[in-house]
């Protein structure tokens, strides 16, 4: 999907973010000799990246082919935030009568709560903005880039000469081979935030964070979601227990949770979409208004050139990096989610700083270190960090669980908060914590 169709609808508040992370009047700079770093990529890793070794001194040239910022900024974090946001104030309004305090039932504006995404996102999008990072003393470029030599990358018809690149072009949700869904038409995170008016009804398939995330948000504006997840709960990756939790509180707020289920076809009939499933041998069908496909990411590798300068890339997991983030070129290095299976942005921050350190400085500074938490923003959130008692199993590592539920904690319970836990996974004989899970309210 092309940037101007993320950009969808042409309001006052795109039109400003385009202003800021892709001007249309932007004129290129002249090279200026040999750059220390060229950095392809202006989401959260090239940024970072950038910012950080131009603060450092370096001659740095940043390229970007479609919007700075990334998939936070434009299509991930901030979006989806708000959206979430809005739909928690839809929940906390339903839940006060439980409290005590009755009020009408809510009516959701759904143009409004998009309107508002948009403004704030505009809102926001200077500290992302080609202005600022030109500012800095970054060259900043649009276009593709891409490698001609071992130490050139052409963008828009000029040759930038590096001493060291940083591919940082993330990625983009993958497509489905699934008969009948591009005929059909589906959303992803690139356009569902483009949405202006509520669907009646959707299905989304994945029971991962995103899915989870939106299927709830759009429950609680009043859309009738089916969640569509082929094992047999939601959110695989984590604790069962946790996991569980989360997913009584998305069919509490009117998710309909097709597990153990799979996409065979889809189909139209009219205006409305057909999704034919099999769920455990039983064929079903949902008419719905809306698909959105929240399963999968695909690594931004096409126009690159990485035959060029021997860099090792596979098509799904992405370049190939080594602890120290160097690809097989060793003036090449990678970060974000062109090559980390931990899609984040915070993971993307903190290994554009290990790049910084390497490239510029020779230093050792290692991937592996890093001990990464995650969060998905469901209602209730679910948060971990370390080892699951699966992988320390694996690892032959024995442990030590101790669990704290909130029904049990006084606060919580005045809150209206019971649902969920706080868990520690210690290694057995010792008081070092390996492990953690936290699911509950904020």
């Amino acid at each position: 999907m092309s940037y101007q169709q993320q950009l969808l609808p042409h309001d006052e508040y795109n039109l400003e973010l385009q202003a800021n992370v892709h001007p249309l009047e932007w004129v290129n700079p002249k090279p200026r000799g040999r750059y220390n770093l060229v950095v392809i990529g202006a989401g959260t890793a090239g940024l970072v990246t950038a910012a950080g070794a131009a603060g450092l001194g370096a001659k740095v040239a940043l390229i970007e082919r479609g919007l700075m910022g990334g998939d936070c900024l434009n299509v991930g974090c901030v979006p989806s935030k708000a959206i979430i946001a809005a739909a928690r104030r839809v929940a906390q309004i339903k839940q006060s009568c439980e409290m005590g305090v009755k009020v009408d039932r809510p009516q959701v504006d759904f143009s409004q709560i998009m309107q508002r995404l948009r403004r704030l996102r505009a809102e926001i999008s200077p500290h992302d903005s080609a202005q600022r990072f030109s500012e800095l003393g970054i060259d900043v470029y649009f276009g593709q880039g891409s490698f001609v030599g071992g130490d050139a990358i052409e963008v828009a018809g000029q040759t930038l000469r590096f001493k060291n690149a940083v591919i940082a072009t993330g990625a983009r949700a993958a497509e489905l081979p699934i008969p009948g869904l591009s005929e059909a038409g589906y959303l992803n995170n690139e356009s569902l935030f483009s949405l202006t008016e509520l669907p009646l009804r959707m299905v989304v398939i994945g029971g991962g964070p995103i899915g989870c995330e939106m299927a709830q948000a759009f429950a609680r504006f009043g859309t009738e979601v089916t969640l569509i997840e082929q094992a047999a709960h939601i959110l695989i990756r984590e604790e069962t227990d946790a996991a569980k939790i989360v997913q009584e509180s998305l069919i509490a707020d009117g998710v309909k949770l097709l597990s153990s289920a799979k996409v065979k076809k889809v189909s139209t009939d009219g205006q409305q979409k057909i999704v034919h499933i099999d769920q455990a041998g039983q064929p079903l069908k949902v008419a719905c208004d809306e698909i959105l496909v929240s399963i999968g990411r695909t690594p931004n590798l096409d126009g690159l050139g990485l035959d060029a300068v021997a860099v090792n890339a596979d098509p799904r997991e992405g370049v190939e990096v080594n602890d120290r983030l160097q690809t097989s070129n060793r003036n090449i290095y990678a970060a974000g989610d062109v090559c980390s299976r931990f899609k984040f942005t915070h993971s993307a921050d903190f290994m554009a700083r290990i790049v910084i350190q390497n490239a510029l400085f020779m230093g050792r500074s290692k991937f592996s270190s890093l001990i990464i938490p995650w969060c998905t923003y469901t209602s209730p959130e679910i948060a971990h960090v370390g080892l699951y008692p699966a992988e320390a199993a694996e690892q032959g590592i024995k442990i030590t669980s101790f669990t704290q539920t909130f029904a049990q904690v006084d606060r919580m319970i005045l809150d209206g908060d019971r649902q969920g836990f706080v868990r520690i996974h210690c290694r057995q004989g010792s008081d070092k914590i390996i492990g953690a899970t936290v699911v509950g309210t904020r």
